[in-house]
């Protein structure tokens, strides 16, 4: 392993005093450009404090016992580092603070957390959660894990050492790092909190990172096609089946108004016939759990027909067989350009559509 460098820095705040005019001695961790520092149980006088020497200049008894407390705690933390080497493990300044402090090894930890809570979420798809707010879920879970690695060089951060710097770190790597924009960075941030929320009610944390933290949604200007561009689009043929495909799934959102997952989540049991005879998806939307009756048109139904007994849809129980998400987009930009479409076409696009009867 290569050796890092760590140093060990006493120094006072004059800005913090107590009743006797007397300032806390402060300690500073630092390995490798990363830093903890805390407050030591030891106060002393601003004029008898040197910080070339990092000790009390004082002859006075008590000034002997606090250059002698410090050296103490110096050997203690040298010892620490020399423990973690030995061990073989990533040694960070919040680890050596935390055997410092003689933290419990069992104390709870962030990412162990996080993902307890994501696997017990995961026991509730179908009932409680979709699949696709567990795969956000996860997806939070692992942008954190880089973030912490490339910064900070760990591979799990004590609990009650996640901070609001620590938080404000990771909004500014999900925007510069992964390029998202601050509405999608809301909902990650939105499960981050849920964890720190769920670790302040049991008391595995004191402080709530998110104080002063305020998150505005951008108003998103959604995009919709034509007339013209639908027919274009309903009316190219493709050589690729997988073009093929998505094309007919985003017609299907156009003349349904269906989200992605109600698509993809779309089974026999969701079709129910009129008086008339007329078919009729009636299905719970996942995200509202309202109930939807929508009439299907000629051209969703010629879709189902087309796609009937498909191999993947067969597997999976449903009506049709739609690829993830990302797939979808991805294939969508491509669409988009082979008809001469000028629009960001997503899933969302399809699904506020709304077909005239």
């Amino acid at each position: 392993m290569k050796r890092q460098t760590f140093n060990v820095l006493f120094f006072i705040r004059k800005t913090r005093t107590v009743k006797s005019g007397e300032t806390p001695i402060m300690l500073r961790i630092t390995i490798q450009g990363q830093l903890a520092e805390m407050q030591l149980k030891r106060t002393v006088k601003p004029e008898l404090w040197s910080q070339a020497k990092e000790r009390c200049t004082g002859k006075d008894s008590k000034s002997v016992e606090v250059n002698r407390y410090l050296e103490s705690v110096k050997l203690r933390l040298y010892e620490i580092h020399r423990t973690l080497e030995d061990e073989n493990k990533l040694i960070n300044p919040i680890e050596i603070k935390r055997r410092f402090l003689g933290l419990d090894e069992k104390h709870k930890m962030f990412f162990e957390v996080f993902q307890e809570h994501n696997d017990k979420c995961r026991e509730l798809i179908g009932k409680d959660y979709a699949k696709i707010t567990i795969s956000r879920f996860d997806t939070c879970l692992r942008y954190f894990k880089e973030m912490a690695l490339k910064k900070y060089h760990l591979k799990d951060i004590p609990m009650k050492e996640i901070s609001h710097a620590i938080i404000q770190d990771y909004i500014h790597f999900l925007k510069t790092k992964k390029d998202l924009q601050e509405n999608t960075v809301i909902r990650y941030m939105k499960v981050v909190k849920k964890i720190t929320n769920m670790a302040l009610a049991n008391d595995w944390m004191e402080k709530d990172p998110f104080i002063n933290i305020r998150f505005h949604e951008q108003e998103v200007h959604k995009e919709f096609l034509t007339k013209e561009e639908l027919e274009t689009m309903q009316n190219k043929v493709f050589d690729v089946p997988r073009l093929d495909l998505v094309r007919d799934i985003f017609l299907f959102q156009c003349f349904t108004g269906l989200a992605f997952i109600d698509v993809s989540e779309l089974k026999a049991e969701h079709l129910v016939s009129d008086n008339q005879g007329n078919l009729w998806i009636r299905k719970a939307r996942q995200k509202t759990k309202v109930m939807c009756n929508i009439p299907l048109l000629d051209i969703p139904l010629a879709i189902l027909e087309k796609y009937e007994g498909h191999p993947l849809a067969k597997k999976k129980g449903t009506l049709l067989p739609v690829p993830c998400n990302q797939k979808l987009n991805s294939y969508l930009k491509e669409i988009a350009d082979l008809c001469g479409i000028k629009k960001n076409l997503t899933t969302h696009t399809g699904k506020h559509h709304t077909i005239s009867i």
